[in-house]
């Protein structure tokens, strides 16, 4: 985390200095905090430039425009007017308000209480995702054809399947959608080719235990309890810590694993 805020606004304050060269018609600073000309804003919209200067210093605001809003998604606010007060200062060689070493501690201050507030919202996430998915979990269990398995995993057969039968070491074939319990889906087989091949003993807990009680050709839908799935790691920017799952699965194929060495 620190490592990475502090690249992100190094990074941005090098390319913000670099675009902030005044062109033709207003300054790259400007476009960078969104107050672009009329004449650049043609200019962009129409995909012409008067200069390769003009253009690379559009692409650097995308780009600097884009790491702050990151920034700002994870809830780091950047005062846009004394940054680029800031930028100028370097930029026209006047003496700025922090020395070397001065600026040094306050970003590592800064990058420090960004991690304290990020550290703080993950255990807050755990918690209100771990309550939401036990009584999503307790409400579940009890609807018609909805069964609970020693481990916790909920399952519902769709469709009984008829063919083989996989144990944990076989590799299977299948299609599937995996959704939060609010109904928001984060991956499905379609973004894959259609569909997926793995050794049922490497993926989460949760799909080992569930499509070891299916068959070729079975369709059920799994309901993954956190502690079966990716536990306290939020794995993706849908599926936070201690998040409950849902995966319509439909197992196509099971084979055994080749031999070790083979």
């Amino acid at each position: 985390m620190n490592k990475t805020l502090k690249t992100a606004v190094l990074a941005a304050t090098a390319a913000l200095a670099l675009a902030a060269c005044k062109q033709e018609g207003g300054s790259a600073a400007g476009a960078a905090s969104g107050e672009k000309p009329a004449s650049a804003a043609s200019a962009a919209a129409a995909g012409d430039f008067s200069s390769p200067a003009q253009r690379a210093s559009y692409a650097m605001g995308m780009d600097i425009g884009a790491t702050l809003k990151r920034m700002k998604d994870q809830g780091t606010e950047v005062d846009l007017k004394v940054f680029n007060e800031a930028v100028q200062t370097m930029l026209d060689g006047k003496e700025p308000k922090l020395n070397d070493q001065q600026a040094q501690e306050v970003l590592m201050a800064f990058m420090a209480e960004q991690q304290q507030k990020a550290q703080a919202k993950a255990a807050e996430d755990a918690k209100a995702n771990l309550e939401k998915g036990q009584a999503f979990l307790k409400e579940n269990g009890a609807k018609e054809g909805v069964k609970t398995t020693a481990s916790g995993l909920q399952y519902k057969v769709k469709t009984e399947g008829t063919g083989a039968q996989p144990k944990a070491t076989d590799v299977v074939t299948v299609e599937y959608e995996g959704r939060l319990t609010d109904g928001t889906v984060f991956d499905s087989s379609k973004q894959h080719g259609g569909t997926a091949t793995f050794p049922l003993n490497q993926v989460i807990k949760g799909w080992t235990e569930g499509i070891q009680l299916m068959k070729e050709g079975g369709e059920y839908t799994l309901f993954i309890p956190a502690a079966l799935a990716y536990g306290e790691n939020a794995v993706s920017d849908k599926i936070g810590p201690n998040a409950t799952l849902v995966f319509d699965v439909k197992l196509l194929k099971v084979e055994k694993a080749p031999a070790q060495g083979k």
